[in-house]
This record gives structure tokens, sequence and C-alpha cells, in this order.
């Protein structure tokens, strides 16, 4: 009888079925051998051997966990926080005194808001700006009559809460009008203080920390470094009666502004500028200011610390921190 012949596709099936079954069957006789030599303790003891091994653990880890991984011991210093000391004679009312007895008014982003001042005896005004911590992009003008503006400023703070804006705009012959322009999007609002600048008010206690001026030529530019002991720095701009146009910077880092001011004034000796710009940073911090006039028109700038920060540090290499030069 003759034996069938089986087709080609059907012999490569056959041999392809038992070449798996045998692959099957040494797979399992390996697994079974091996945990017939390894006992389930002594994978447990090896695993947590190798994890001890890296510092790890086999718990989930925390935030304080990664804080202390491979903290090396530093030097002995202890850190109570600074004390905030004015160095002007002056008893001015501080910014945070004027935040708390003031109503600020709140200009949502994209409006305009107007303080208006009739009385001639106001030659002055403060203007505070700041915010929750956003950004704040506004333009402060001065309207002394109809479609006259003899102050424009430009301002700009990427942290409206951590350093707040705090300047002096002269208001001479009155009446005089304050415009506070948010430029920046509906959802950066700032908050907004204008209010009367009388004797013993800021401008008289930032012009007593000022003793001596720097002459900026047209297109020049000028920095004053701090340590970081100056928690902020008054900073006045005048001229000799010619027209005012300047850059004011906050530096922290090679060209990284925190403060910008873009400034104009009609008349840099009628109407000097007046600022305190805030430096609660830890590290030293630069204030640049550029003459964006031509050549003439000069500028004289002075710059000071206006209230510095009275550290308690006790450190094996340096025992007189608060004995640090300012500049």
């Amino acid at each position: 009888m003759p034996i069938p012949q089986l087709s080609t596709n059907t012999v490569q099936m056959v041999n392809m079925a038992a070449a798996i079954g045998i692959w099957a069957i040494i797979a399992l006789i390996g697994v079974v051998g091996t945990d017939a030599f390894v006992t389930s303790s002594s994978r447990s003891a090896s695993a947590t051997q190798l994890a001890s091994e890296y510092g790890a653990s086999t718990r989930t880890r925390t935030q304080n966990d990664y804080i202390d991984i491979n903290r090396e011991p530093g030097p002995m210093v202890t850190y109570n926080g600074p004390t905030i000391r004015p160095i002007s004679d002056i008893r001015a009312p501080s910014l945070n005194e004027i935040w708390d007895s003031t109503m600020p008014v709140t200009v949502q982003g994209g409006s305009l808001r107007t303080w208006h001042f009739a009385n001639p005896v106001v030659d002055a005004v403060q203007v505070l700006l700041k915010s929750e911590g956003r950004p704040i992009d506004a333009d402060v003008d001065l309207w002394n009559g109809p479609d006259n503006t003899p102050h424009k400023m430009r301002v700009y703070l990427e942290d409206g809460a951590r350093r707040t804006f705090s300047a002096i705009v002269g208001t001479p012959r009155g009446p005089n009008s304050v415009a506070i322009r948010n430029i920046g999007q509906l959802e950066f609002p700032i908050d907004a203080v204008v209010r009367p600048d009388m004797q013993d008010g800021l401008a008289a206690s930032i012009a007593s920390v000022v003793s001596r001026s720097e002459v900026i030529q047209g297109g020049a530019v000028r920095t004053w470094p701090f340590n970081p002991i100056v928690q902020s720095v008054a900073v006045i701009i005048k001229t000799d009666g010619r027209p005012l146009n300047c850059r004011i910077e906050l530096l922290m880092g090679p060209n990284n502004n925190k403060q910008v001011v873009e400034l104009y004034t009609e008349d840099g000796l009628e109407r000097p500028f007046f600022a305190i710009i805030e430096t609660p940073e830890a590290v030293g911090s630069v204030i640049r200011i550029k003459n964006t006039a031509p050549l003439e028109f000069p500028l004289y700038a002075s710059v000071a610390p206006y209230t510095v920060g009275e550290y308690d540090f006790v450190s094996d290499s340096y025992n007189n921190f608060n004995q640090w030069p300012m500049l």
C-alpha cells in the first residue's frame, strides 16, 4: 500500500510545532531548577543589600529625602534674617507703612486711571505700584494743561510683589493730574497709590542719604554695584534745566533686568526724579543708568543705599559681615 505524500506546507508546520514544544520544555526546566537552588529569603536579602549599596530605600521618597541626600557639611554659619534699618535721619514713612495706611486703586490690564491735584501747595506726589507677584508694565504720565505732558515714565517690574515701584513726581504750578495706564494684559492687574508728598516725606528722606552726584554725558552709561546688605537704593536724577532722557535698570546677573524705568522730563531741574529701588535679594545688585539723550544734554545722577539689613551672621572665616562696604 503506497504511503501518502505530505505537502511541503504541512511538513513545515509540523517541524515548527515540534521546535516550539521543545523550547517550552527547556524553559520550564530552567525555572524549576532555579527555584530549587534559591530560596525566597535569599532573594529578599540580595535585593535589600543592593538598595543599601546605592543609598536607596524601598519606601516612597518625599521632598525631604532629596533635600538631605549627599549634603556635605558646610561652614558654621547661622542666619537670623535681616533687620531693615533706614539710613536717613528724617523720620519719613516707610514703603510698608504707606501701603498699610493708604487704600490702593486697582488698575486692570489695558485700563487707565487718573488722580487730580488742584491745590497749588502740592508740588510733588508719591507714585507707588505693586502687584500680587505678577509682572508690571505701565505708563505713568503727568498732565499739566491740555496736550502738555512734561513728565513721562515707562515702568517694568519682573515681580511686582518682591520689588515694588516707588517714585516722586514733581508737580509745580498746579493744577496737575497723574495718569497711570496698565499696558499689560487683562491677567496682570496692578495696585497703585498716588498721594501728595509733603514736607519730611519720601523726597526729603531720599535727598538726605545722598552725598555726591556723577555727571553722565549724553549716550554714556554708569553702573553702581551694591552688596547683599543693601535692601533698597535711593536714586536722584536731575539736569541743569535741560530735558532729561534716561533709562534706569536694576540688574541681577548679566543682562538680567529685574526693573526698568524709561524716563522723560521736560525740565530736569524743575522736575527732578526721585526713586527708591528695592533690592531684597541675597546677592549683590547693580544699578545701571544710561543717558539716552544726545551729547549736549548731560545729567547728574546720585545713587546711594537707602535701607540696609543688619544680618546676624556667625562664621568661622568672617565674623564682621555687617562691616562690609555697601558700595
